[in-house]
């Protein structure tokens, strides 16, 4: 493949070291009846080591310059040129979900985190290169500074776990950062599309003042007109001391409530 220089407004950042590939492979574990969509392939190096363990590999990639010389080397990959962000997920399931790859832009990190979430239904799972510090974040538990939305969100939709990191020299150009390989496991949930929904604006709000109390953060979010007391839960902690089940406990009254007003609960 012709040398292409990575793109800062891309947020491109290479993959090279062939020992960490394989061992990004191993996470991924391809199966031929696997269908698997790679984010931003670019100059292929992830590509090529899942082409051959699977029948139906699907690379989206939005940087037209690699178009052509992804095409020759991979002529059997379903090639999308365009933004991820910007694709229709159910276009690409037949029979089976997709699973998503990819070293991704770190700039959009959060912004393809919550496309996964919100498109959980037809995603088995994700394995993603990202950056460490976004993947503490990922991973966090209650009550530590890096627990916040991407934490809760992804336990209550998912099992993920940091698989290994990735020092800044396995990439070119070079980050000042190291990164990490995430494994996002959907969980089955039972929930349906409007408490899925009521769960994610419940947990943005409860975090949008993530210094006030959890009083004072609905108070000032779309919530504003409900009376949360009744709820058991104490409003006078913070977001980050709420577990999960709290946080289902707040999207629950809000499903069930909404159109009342404080007066009336």
């Amino acid at each position: 493949m012709q040398k292409v220089k990575p793109l800062k407004r891309f947020g491109q950042n290479y993959l090279q070291d062939k020992n960490i590939i394989a061992k990004i492979v191993g996470e991924i574990n391809p199966q031929p009846g696997d269908v698997i969509v790679e984010i931003g392939p670019g100059r292929g190096a992830l590509t090529e080591a899942l082409y051959e363990k699977t029948k139906e590999l699907i690379a989206v990639e939005i940087d037209k310059r690699v178009i052509e010389d992804l095409q020759q080397k991979f002529p059997n990959i379903k090639l999308i040129r365009g933004d991820f962000l910007e694709l229709d997920l159910n276009s690409l399931v037949k029979k089976k979900k997709i699973r998503i790859v990819g070293n991704i832009p770190y700039n959009i990190t959060s912004s393809i985190i919550f496309k996964i979430i919100n498109n959980n239904q037809l995603i088995e799972d994700s394995v993603l290169t990202v950056q460490y510090e976004v993947a503490k974040r990922m991973t966090a538990n209650r009550g530590t500074k890096d627990y916040g939305i991407l934490s809760v969100l992804l336990k209550y939709f998912t099992e993920t776990k940091v698989s290994f990191k990735i020092s800044p020299n396995a990439f070119y150009p070079r980050p000042k950062v190291w990164s990490a390989v995430v494994h996002i496991r959907i969980k089955n949930i039972t929930a349906d599309k409007k408490e899925q929904e009521t769960f994610i604006k419940i947990v943005k709000a409860a975090f949008g003042n993530r210094r006030k109390t959890l009083k004072n953060s609905l108070s000032n979010s779309i919530f504003n007109e409900l009376n949360f007391s009744g709820t058991g839960i104490d409003l006078s902690k913070r977001a980050e001391q709420l577990d999960v089940n709290d946080f289902i406990t707040l999207a629950k009254f809000a499903l069930e409530n909404t159109g009342r007003s404080k007066s009336a609960t």
